[in-house]
């Protein structure tokens, strides 16, 4: 059973009030669908998936094509940390970069951090990248050059003239998100990062290691058998793991519901 947790942009599972909050950012074109089951298999967190504009029941709100945008809406609408309560982020591909700035958001407004960042299949963002403009291409190119790369698009979706339209428009733009963003250089977070990525992925283990520059605290690094969607490809083993980072983030206690 999954239950709106926030006026638009968070899709929660069952209430578990010793657990921290663990807040999912799905990859470029992607919805909180991706983590449903996440919400059942990992009892360990208060599972709240991120719903963007332009998927899902937000579909026919526009989406957001600027990071800046994202991130200033994002923050004025969702209490995170209300009342002191720990929580945590979990961010893949875009998402994991979405995170990121969300938390460099928190900071500069002086609200309470997460207590841990999770970041999947994304290179270190203050890294020099070659950026191809996916997102001015026609549906089509756009789709097919997204499944070419980085896979993971449903084959019923790839099938239907109908879901190929939805889902360009969400792609379209994320990818225009991704190929806009300039990282810009400030002090490195406080806040303990994990990194996660397959060994058959574009992204590197030298672009993931590249994220300990990126906060002062601890980091560590794993890669898992499998591609750019390693995490639908070891399920089981990523959700272990990620209960294994959650550990050390404390239970989300009494603070009020966000």
């Amino acid at each position: 059973m999954h239950t709106v947790a926030s006026p638009r942009w968070l899709i929660g599972g069952a209430p578990r009030p010793a657990a921290p909050k663990l807040y999912c950012f799905a990859h470029g074109g992607g919805s909180a669908a991706e983590y449903f089951r996440w919400a059942r298999e990992l009892p360990g967190a208060h599972f709240q998936a991120v719903q963007l504009p332009g998927r899902g029941a937000r579909a026919a709100e526009p989406p957001f094509t600027s990071m800046d945008a994202l991130v200033e809406a994002f923050l004025a609408e969702v209490p995170l940390g209300a009342g002191g309560a720990p929580y945590a982020f979990f961010g893949h591909s875009l998402g994991a970069l979405v995170s990121y700035e969300i938390a460099r958001g928190l900071r500069a407004a002086g609200r309470p951090l997460p207590s841990r960042l999770v970041v999947s299949g994304f290179p270190a963002p203050h890294l020099p990248r070659a950026v191809e403009p996916l997102h001015r291409l026609p549906d089509d190119e756009l789709i097919d050059a997204v499944a070419r790369v980085h896979g993971g698009i449903p084959e019923e979706v790839l099938a239907s003239a109908e879901l190929r339209a939805l889902t360009a428009t969400a792609l379209r733009a994320d990818y225009q998100v991704l190929e806009t963003y300039t990282w810009r250089a400030e002090e490195p977070l406080d806040v303990p990062v994990t990194v996660f990525g397959g060994r058959d992925d574009h992204v590197t283990a030298e672009q993931l290691e590249a994220w300990r520059e990126l906060t002062t605290a601890e980091v560590s690094v794993r890669r898992f058998p499998g591609g750019h969607f390693y995490l639908r490809e070891q399920p089981a083993a990523v959700l272990r793991a990620l209960a294994g980072a959650l550990r050390p983030v404390p239970a989300g206690g009494g603070g009020a519901p966000c």
